[in-house]
C-alpha cells in the first residue's frame, strides 16, 4: 500500500512547510464546474479533500472521478460516513470524534468500513477528529449527534488532541466545522501544538488571508478551506496575492 501522502505531510512538518487542503462537498459542487475548480485549485493547494455530512457513495465517487481528470494533487477522502468511501482516491482519513462520546463516530462507523477498506488500494491515515465550538450548529453536529469542545476550554482540548496521539493517530485535526462563524482561535491551535509532536491539520470558518495565516503562523501544518471556496471560487487568487 502506498503511504507517500502521509509521508509527505510529515516531511513537510519537519522542513516547516505549511499545507493547504481544499475541501469539496459533493453535495454542492457542480460536475460541469469541476474542471474550473479543479484548474484553480491544482495551481494553489497541495490536496483536495471530498466528503460532507450527508452525501452518497454515488455523488463521492463521480465527483472524485471528475477530479481525477483534471488533476493530478493527491484527492483525500473526509467522510462523513462509511458508504462514502470509494476506491478511486489516493487515501482516506481514518476518522474518530474525540471530541464527541457518541460511539457510531468513535469506532461503529470504523468497523463498517473496514470490509471496504481491506479490498481497496486506498492510504488509510488514522486521525482523531475534534470538533470545536464555531460559534453556530453545524451539519457535523447534527450528524454526529456530538457537542462540540467549549472554545474557552482549551485545556480540555489540549488533552483531547494529546490523547489522540497516544491512541496512536498520526493526524489531529481541529474542526470548527462546516459554514462557522469563526475559525478555530490561535491560542487553540498554539496550545494544542505545544502539545502535539504529529502534523495538526485546522478547518472551519476561514475565509480570508490574515486567518489562513493566523492559523499557520499558531502552529496549523494544514489549513482546510471548504466553505468559503464554495461561495466564491476567486478565494484562492487572492491568498497569496
Amino acid at each position: 500500500m502506498n503511504k507517500h501522502i502521509l509521508s509527505h505531510i510529515i516531511h513537510s512538518k519537519k522542513a516547516g512547510k505549511k499545507l493547504l487542503a481544499i475541501l469539496l462537498d459533493p453535495d454542492k459542487v457542480d460536475l460541469s464546474e469541476v474542471p474550473v475548480l479543479a484548474q484553480k485549485i491544482t495551481a494553489n493547494a497541495d490536496f483536495i479533500f471530498v466528503g460532507g455530512s450527508t452525501v452518497s457513495n454515488g455523488d463521492t465517487e463521480k465527483l472524485v472521478n471528475e477530479l481525477k481528470a483534471h488533476t493530478t494533487i493527491p484527492i483525500v477522502l473526509f467522510p462523513g460516513d462509511y458508504s462514502q468511501i470509494t476506491k478511486h482516491a489516493d487515501a482516506i482519513l481514518f476518522l474518530s470524534l474525540l471530541s464527541g462520546e457518541n460511539p457510531e463516530y468513535l469506532i461503529k462507523q470504523q468497523l463498517k468500513s473496514v470490509p471496504f477498506l481491506q479490498e481497496l488500494p486506498l492510504e488509510i491515515i488514522p486521525t482523531g477528529y475534534i470538533l470545536v465550538h464555531g460559534g453556530t450548529e453545524t451539519s457535523v453536529q447534527k450528524v454526529s449527534n456530538t457537542t462540540p469542545i467549549d472554545a474557552g476550554n482549551i485545556l480540555r482540548i489540549s488533552h483531547t488532541a494529546l490523547a489522540g496521539m497516544y491512541m496512536g493517530k498520526q493526524l489531529i485535526y481541529l474542526e470548527a466545522g462546516s459554514g462557522a462563524k469563526s475559525p478555530v482561535n490561535i491560542n487553540i491551535i498554539g496550545a494544542v501544538r505545544k502539545e502535539l509532536s504529529i502534523p495538526l491539520i485546522v478547518g472551519g470558518g476561514i475565509r480570508t488571508k490574515e486567518q489562513l495565516n493566523d492559523a499557520y503562523n499558531a502552529g496549523a501544518d494544514i489549513v482546510v478551506i471548504g466553505t468559503a471556496f464554495e461561495e466564491n471560487n476567486q478565494l484562492l487568487d487572492n491568498l497569496y496575492t
